[in-house]
Formats: C-alpha cells, sequence, structure tokens
C-alpha cells in the first residue's frame, strides 16, 4: 500500500479529525535521458560556474533572488525556514462554499485524504454533510515546506483535497480580445443554434474516463518496445521509491458536544496535531543524501540537496554578475528545479 505524504488532522470549527495525506494522481510520463549518438553513452548535467566553467559543489550553492539584471539578493536558509507556516501537520477548513462555485481553471492538484485509525466517525461525518448540503471546504495546508490553498470536496465514499492556484495565478478572460458582443453581431441565426444543440445532444454520453487512453504515450512505447526487439541501445537504471513511514493517529471525542459547541462560539481552536514523521533520506555510495533516481553506468552523477545553513541574523547579502569569461569549455546550464 502506498505511504502517506505526511499524518495529521482535519480541522474545522472545534472538530479535528486524525488524517493521510496520499497522492491523488499517477504520472505516466515517459522520460528521456540525452546520449552522445557518437558513443550512445549518457549526457550528464552538471553545476557549473559560469565564470570558471568549474563544477560547483552542492555545498557552495545558496538560493538568490535576481531583483534587476546581473543584481541578486542572497537568501538564508532561516529566511525560506521562516517564510513556512507552522501547521504543518493540519488541514485548516476557514469557510464552507458552494461546490459549484470555484472555476474549474483554479483546480491544480489532487489528494486524498484517509482516516487514521478509530476517526472514521468524523470523516464520515463530514464527508455526508459535505454531500448533503452541496459544499465544499477551503482550507490552507502545508506541504513540505510551502503553504497552498485547497478545496475539501467529497466523492464517492472519500474526500479528496484538491490545491487550488491563487487568484493572482490566473490569467482574467478580459486580459484577451474575446468575441464579448451580442450573439446578433456574428450573424448566427436561432436555427444555427438548435442544429448545434441537435449535435451536441446527439453525441452526448455519460462520462467513463477509462474509455479515454493517452494514445500517444501507447505509440511512443509501442516505438520504444519495436526498438529494443531490433537494434535500440539498453541500459539498466535502478528504479527507488521514496517512502515516508505510515504514522496514523486516533482522536475519540464527543462529536455532538463539539459541533453544538462550535455552533454556539462560532469560534476555532488549534488543532491539535501529531509530529510529521521525516521521509527517511536515501543515501548515495559517497554518505550524501540523493534526490535523483540513480543512472546507469557513465550517466548522470547524483545530485545531492544543499545541506541546511547555520541560522544566522546577517543582512541579507546583494551580489552582481560579472561578465562571464569565455573559455573553451562547453558551459552547461543547471537543472532547474520546482519549489514546493
Amino acid at each position: 500500500m502506498a505511504r502517506p505524504i505526511w499524518t495529521g488532522t482535519l480541522s474545522f470549527g472545534l472538530l479535528n479529525v486524525p488524517i493521510r495525506l496520499m497522492s491523488g494522481e499517477r504520472r505516466n510520463d515517459l522520460h528521456f535521458r540525452m546520449l552522445d549518438q557518437r558513443s550512445n553513452t549518457p549526457v550528464r548535467y552538471e553545476r557549473v560556474n559560469a565564470e570558471t566553467g568549474e563544477e560547483v559543489p552542492w555545498k557552495d550553492i545558496v538560493k538568490a533572488f535576481e531583483y534587476q539584471k546581473g543584481s541578486y539578493v542572497v537568501l538564508e536558509e532561516e529566511d525560506i525556514k521562516n517564510a513556512a507556516s507552522d501547521a504543518h501537520e493540519t488541514v485548516e477548513i476557514d469557510a464552507f462554499v458552494d461546490a459549484g462555485s470555484i472555476a474549474p481553471s483554479y483546480f491544480e492538484k489532487p489528494y486524498i485524504l484517509l482516516p487514521a485509525k478509530k476517526a472514521e466517525k468524523g470523516y464520515v461525518l463530514l464527508r455526508e454533510t459535505l454531500k448533503k448540503t452541496g459544499k465544499i471546504g477551503i482550507a490552507r495546508v502545508v506541504i513540505r515546506t510551502k503553504e497552498y490553498l485547497a478545496a475539501v470536496m467529497p466523492q464517492g465514499d472519500g474526500l479528496v483535497l484538491n490545491i487550488l492556484r491563487y487568484q493572482s495565478e490566473i490569467v482574467d478572460l478580459s486580459d484577451y480580445d474575446l468575441p464579448d458582443k451580442a450573439v446578433t453581431a456574428y450573424r448566427i441565426s436561432p436555427r444555427e443554434i438548435e442544429m448545434a444543440a441537435d449535435l451536441i445532444q446527439s453525441m452526448a454520453a455519460d462520462w467513463s474516463p477509462g474509455d479515454y487512453r493517452d494514445e500517444f504515450r501507447d505509440k511512443l512505447r509501442g516505438a520504444i518496445e519495436k526498438r529494443l526487439k531490433s537494434k535500440g541501445v539498453r541500459t539498466t537504471v535502478d528504479d527507488d521509491d521514496d517512502h515516508t513511514p505510515e504514522n496514523a493517529t486516533t482522536n475519540v471525542v464527543d462529536f455532538m458536544a463539539l459541533l453544538k459547541k462550535s455552533l454556539g462560539a462560532k469560534t476555532r481552536t488549534p488543532a491539535k496535531t501529531t509530529p510529521t514523521e521525516k521521509m527517511p533520506v536515501k543515501k548515495a555510495a559517497n554518505g550524501k543524501p540523493a534526490t535523483k533516481k540513480a543512472a546507469a553506468k557513465g550517466g548522470a552523477k547524483k545530485a545531492a540537496p544543499a545541506k541546511a545553513a547555520p541560522a544566522k541574523a546577517a543582512p541579507a547579502k546583494t551580489v552582481a554578475k560579472k561578465n562571464p569569461a569565455r573559455k573553451g569549455a562547453s558551459r552547461k546550464a543547471p537543472t532547474r528545479r520546482r519549489a514546493g
């Protein structure tokens, strides 16, 4: 069974429901490696100093923000930690809204909420109440180090937590030149609308996601298998999955009393949380923690995350980028990694 991303509580009013946060998506993308066609050996990604052309070890890499072209302000690890919310094990519901009031463009990524041991009553209570009222909960949740806006909604026998985009991340339709005049301005007749409606009705069907497949992926996989059977170059890649230890919590409470108290006081109390178990860090051969999957012999070097710098109270540093000296060695850009 899959391991939870973290364990904590789902909080609304004075009720705290112990939960486990599980991934709600399965990525089926085909990943490719770049090879040197002259020898069919993997091409490596390296962290290279733009001025000297030398590889930079992780311990010497810091995070910086480019506030103007060529000038950066360097952030300490403490700056990033202080920006993160303290509620790392709580899905705190702030409000309940109509299920159909959120535009589809706001939904980004689904997770599945599972009840912890002996927490089924509170879980089912919230699920059935959301179904009956046609509401969904708007919550805040911290995943790893970033705080997200999220929607808690019922789906079948479960509760789904869907990460929402903030309004600032959505492009307003008014930013584009859309056909916003009356229908008659585009010389569309009532008869044409009627015929289009008949066509849509004739193509109407029940939504069955299993009827649809990623045909591009299937064809590409077929091409890979065909190459393997002929003269395709084979490489061996170790496939190690990261796991988080499972830590189920319990919370036996008088739900009726808490519901009455929440309705009367209309206040919330911070949810009691249990410390999140940290994900076991896999070690590479050199003893450093590794973040990428091991590649084949002669493949990419394992990239290890930067060690956390000691907390400092020093002011922000600013540095200016020098004109890189041109050297004979080829320059390779570091791989960008998505935060959060």
